[in-house]
C-alpha cells in the first residue's frame, strides 16, 4: 500500500482551506505596521490545501499516537495509569473552569477552599505539615524543595552547607535540580541488595551535606527497608531528608514520608492522583513540607480563618513565588475530584493493586530475562536483557518488538546501575487479561531472541517510520518536514 502523501505533498497552487473577512479597520502603509526589518521578503512557504486535505492530515496524525487511552503503557518510573474522565468533569466545572486568578478572593472563595482541603489531603497521605501548589511540575518541585532547603540553612547561619546526596540509581531530574538550586551533587552507592550502602552514605557525610534526597520506593522498584537509619544518620549531620515522591503511588495509605523521616515531599498528581502527564501542557508538582520547613514555603499560601480564606503573603522566610500566579489550578481540581471518588480506602487500594500487578509480572517473566535484583519488588521493577546480547540482541531491540505487538515499551537503560535495563511499571489500572497479554508478547520477543534475532533487529515492521537512528535521531533532530529531508 502506498505512503499516503504529506500535507506539503498535496499542495496545490490556489487552494485554501481558510477565509478571511473584510479589514474592519483602517488601513495603513506597510511601514507604519512592520519595521522594514521585521519583514518577511520572500514566500512564507506554507503549503496549499483545501479544508478537507488539512483535517485528514491532523485527524491521520492523532490515530498515529498512542496514548494510556488506547492501550498499555508499562513505563518503568512514568505510572502512566488510566486518568478518569470524571475528573475531567469535575475541572471543567464553569465555577472552577472560568474564573480568574486576579479576581477578589470574596469571588473565589470555593476555589481557595478547594485548595486547602486538598492541602489537607496531602497532609494526612505524606505527614507533612504544610503545601504548596505552585510547582509546575515534579521537577519544579524538586527545585522548590531545594530552594528551601538551602533557605533554611542560611537561617541558620549554615550557608557553607552546599552539598546534596544522590543515590546512584537516582532519577536523572534530581541532580539538575541540585545543580539549579546552586548546591553540589555527591553520588552515594547502591549495595548488592539495589539499595542505598550505608557504608558509602557515611563517608560521604559531613560539614558541607545540606541533605539526601531518595526516593521510597527507589528506582529500582525495592523498598528501602533501612530508611529510619538513613533518616537518622542525615539528621545527626545536620542535613535534611528529601523525598522524591515519582513513587509515590506504591505506598499511597500505607506509608507516609514523614514517619519515615523525611523532612520535604514533593508529589507528582499525574503519577499518583489520576490526572493526565502535561505532553508539554499543564502539570502539577506540589511540594510539603514539614513544621520546621513551612515558613520557607513558597508564597502565597492559602489560610482559613473560621470558614474564610484568603492569600497569605505576609511571609519573610518565602523563598517567594515559584510559579505565575497559583499554579496550574485545573490539575489541582482533577486530582482533588480522584481523592474524592476514591475515598481513602480506595486510595491504599491503588497502592496494592499497582504493587500487585507489578509482582504477578515478575513472576512470569523473571525465567526469561535476567532479574538484577531479585525478590519482592513494590510497584515497578527492572529486568535486564544482558542475556541476549550474546545473540545481538539489546533491550532496544526487546522495546521495538513490543511496538510490533501493540504495546507501548517499557523505559529502557535506566536505572543507570542496571545493564540493558527494561523498567516495567504496571500501575493499577491494568486488568488481568492485559498483563497476561503483553507478559506472552514479552515471553514471545525472549524466544525468537534465541530463534531468530533478526527478526527483533528489524523491529518495529507495522509503523509509519521503521527502524531509526536513535543517535542521530537525538543530535540531528528535525522538527518539520522539508522537502530535502524525503
Amino acid at each position: 500500500m502506498a505512503a499516503e502523501p504529506l500535507i506539503f505533498e498535496r499542495s496545490v497552487p490556489g487552494r485554501r482551506a481558510f477565509s478571511l473577512p473584510a479589514l474592519d479597520v483602517p488601513d495603513a502603509p506597510l511601514g507604519e505596521l512592520v519595521p522594514e526589518g521585521a519583514r518577511r521578503v520572500g514566500p512564507i512557504g506554507l503549503p496549499e490545501v483545501s479544508e478537507r486535505d488539512l483535517v485528514q492530515h491532523f485527524t491521520r496524525l492523532s490515530q498515529r499516537n498512542f496514548a494510556v487511552d488506547l492501550g498499555f503503557y508499562p513505563l518503568g518510573s512514568c505510572t502512566m495509569k488510566y486518568n478518569p474522565k470524571v475528573a475531567d468533569v469535575a475541572a471543567a466545572t464553569a465555577g472552577l473552569r472560568r474564573i480568574h486568578p486576579l479576581q477578589p478572593v470574596e469571588q473565589v472563595q470555593g476555589a481557595l477552599e478547594l485548595l486547602w482541603r486538598m492541602e489537607r489531603v496531602l497532609c494526612d497521605l505524606t505527614g507533612m505539615s504544610a503545601v504548596s501548589f505552585q510547582p509546575a511540575a515534579g521537577a519544579h518541585g524538586e527545585l522548590a524543595g531545594l530552594l528551601m532547603i538551602r533557605a533554611y540553612h542560611a537561617s541558620r547561619g549554615e550557608d557553607s552547607r552546599r552539598t546534596v546526596l544522590i543515590p546512584d540509581s537516582a532519577h536523572g531530574t534530581n541532580p539538575a535540580s541540585v545543580r539549579g538550586a546552586g548546591f553540589h551533587a555527591t553520588t552515594v552507592r547502591s549495595n548488592d541488595r539495589g539499595l542505598v550502602d550505608l557504608g558509602s552514605l557515611r563517608g560521604a557525610l559531613g560539614d558541607d551535606v545540606a541533605g539526601l534526597m531518595l526516593t521510597n520506593p527507589n528506582t529500582l522498584g525495592l523498598f528501602e527497608a533501612e530508611v529510619a537509619e538513613i533518616a537518622r544518620l542525615v539528621h545527626e549531620a545536620g542535613g535534611l531528608l528529601y523525598y522524591d515522591g515519582a513513587n509515590f503511588n506504591a505506598i499511597l495509605g500505607k506509608v507516609r514520608p514523614f514517619d519515615m523521616g523525611f523532612d520535604v515531599v514533593h508529589l507528582n498528581l499525574h503519577k499518583t492522583f489520576g490526572t493526565p502527564h502535561g505532553g508539554g501542557g499543564p502539570g502539577a508538582g506540589p511540594v510539603a513540607v514539614s513544621e520546621r520547613l513551612a515558613a520557607f514555603l513558597p508564597s502565597p499560601v492559602v489560610i482559613n480563618e473560621g470558614g474564610r480564606f484568603r492569600w497569605d503573603v505576609d511571609r519573610p522566610l518565602s523563598i517567594g513565588p515559584m510559579h505565575g500566579f497559583h499554579g496550574n489550578f485545573g490539575v489541582v481540581v482533577r486530582a482533588f475530584a480522584y481523592v474524592l471518588a476514591l475515598g481513602a480506602e480506595g486510595l491504599e487500594r491503588v497502592a496494592e493493586n499497582a504493587v500487585l500487578n507489578a509482582n504477578y509480572l515478575l513472576t512470569r517473566l523473571r525465567e526469561a530475562y535476567d532479574v538484577p535484583f531479585d525478590g519482592r519488588c513494590m510497584h515497578e521493577f527492572v529486568l535486564s536483557a544482558r542475556n541476549f546480547k550474546q545473540d545481538g540482541i539489546r533491550a532496544m531491540d526487546v522495546a521495538k518488538a513490543l511496538i510490533d505487538r501493540g504495546f507501548h515499551p517499557p523505559t529502557v537503560y535506566f536505572p543507570l546501575v542496571v545493564e540493558e535495563a527494561l523498567m516495567i511499571e504496571p500501575t493499577e489500572t491494568e486488568a488481568l487479561d492485559t498483563l497476561d497479554a503483553f507478559a506472552d508478547a514479552m515471553l514471545e520477543i525472549a524466544d525468537l531472541a534465541r530463534r531468530d534475532p533478526e527478526a527483533l533487529r528489524r523491529a518495529p515492521t507495522t509503523t509509519v517510520v521503521g527502524r531509526v537512528d536513535e543517535t542521530r535521531a537525538a543530535r540531528q533532530f528535525r522538527g518539520r518536514w522539508t522537502p530535502e529531508a524525503v
